[in-house]
């Protein structure tokens, strides 16, 4: 049987913690080890991750998402590594269909369904896509469960999936100058610049509070996801595929930040775009499997998405393909 390592990063909310421990120890394919690494809570988090048995990682601050969940699967030895959210439930066969769905494809990754912890059977997320825009979207989100089937997938949102250790050496984990938010999208894309591919297992559930530490529309989460869409273009747009899809963006990112604005965060959207215009670094090489990967998505998200966002997405970005 396959050895996995569970990493939960941890900041306050001992809580839901404390419920997801305990889906956690309910597992048919126990973990092998659970690694909390705590973002210097201020509650009693690091006692419940205690309690249950965990090692505990303790940082002198909040160092974000992608630094914790680095310093916890770097602390392991197991040749799967499974990255959860700490405000999620998991179903107790979570584990074992995901690293099962894996190893059948011979998958580098792999997640499953995860619906929303309030509405049990509407759906918060699957497997990540993206808009040329460099704006993401999670399969289904807001759907009634059902109608999925098992497919290749590239992103994998690290809201709770598993990834073989091996990946991770080789990509280097996520990239720590996300902080938080689109740092699994962003190693999503370095997975499809190398032909690397995972699985989506709909069997395999998972329940989720969502934003349940600080909020959806906080201003720090706005900030951070405004300025972390100008770093997914930095990484990954070369600057032919940027010009090819400047209406897309401009568009796309504006209409985000009216959805900002409508939720009282225009600031911290303006703020965020600021800051990744200050930290933007053109760094992409062409790429025909990423641009391959855009059109597909955008296909997708036609399809599929039927939020008024996406409605004037599309309408003001235009219907020119990435590969063109």
């Amino acid at each position: 049987m396959s050895k996995v390592t569970a990493v939960i990063p941890v900041h306050n909310r001992a809580d839901l913690l404390y419920r997801m421990l305990e889906t956690a120890s309910r597992q048919t394919m126990p973990f092998e080890e659970v690694i909390a690494v705590d973002n210097a809570s201020a509650d009693n988090a690091r006692a419940v991750a205690h309690a249950f048995g965990c090692h505990v990682i303790e940082l002198a601050g909040n160092k974000g998402f992608a630094r914790a969940v680095n310093i916890g699967w770097k602390a392991a030895s197991t040749e799967w590594i499974a990255i959860l959210n700490s405000d999620i439930e998991l179903d107790s066969q979570w584990l074992e269909r995901l690293v099962t769905a894996a190893e059948a494809r011979g998958a580098a990754f792999a997640t499953g369904l995860i619906l929303d912890a309030n509405e049990r059977d509407r759906i918060d997320g699957s497997y990540d896509l993206v808009s040329r825009a460099g704006c993401a979207w999670r399969a289904g989100r807001g759907e009634q469960a059902g109608g999925f089937e098992a497919r290749p997938i590239a992103i994998a949102s690290g809201t709770a999936c598993v990834f073989r250790r091996e990946v991770l050496d080789a990509c280097g984990g996520y990239a720590e100058c996300f902080e938080s938010y689109l740092e699994d999208v962003d190693l999503g894309l370095r997975c499809v610049r190398e032909g690397i591919e995972g699985v989506f297992a709909p069997d395999a559930l998972a329940w989720h509070h969502g934003s349940a530490t600080l909020g959806r529309w906080n201003p720090r989460v706005v900030r951070l996801i405004s300025r972390n869409q100008v770093l997914i273009l930095a990484r990954h747009y070369d600057p032919a595929l940027l010009r090819q899809c400047l209406r897309a963006v401009i568009a796309g990112q504006l209409l985000w930040g009216v959805v900002a604005a409508r939720h009282g965060a225009l600031r911290p959207w303006i703020a965020g775009k600021l800051e990744g215009l200050r930290m933007f670094r053109s760094e992409a090489e062409p790429s025909t499997r990423l641009r391959c990967f855009l059109d597909e998505s955008e296909r997708e998200i036609r399809r599929r998405a039927a939020g008024p966002y996406w409605r004037w997405y599309f309408r003001f970005a235009g219907t020119r393909n990435a590969s063109n």
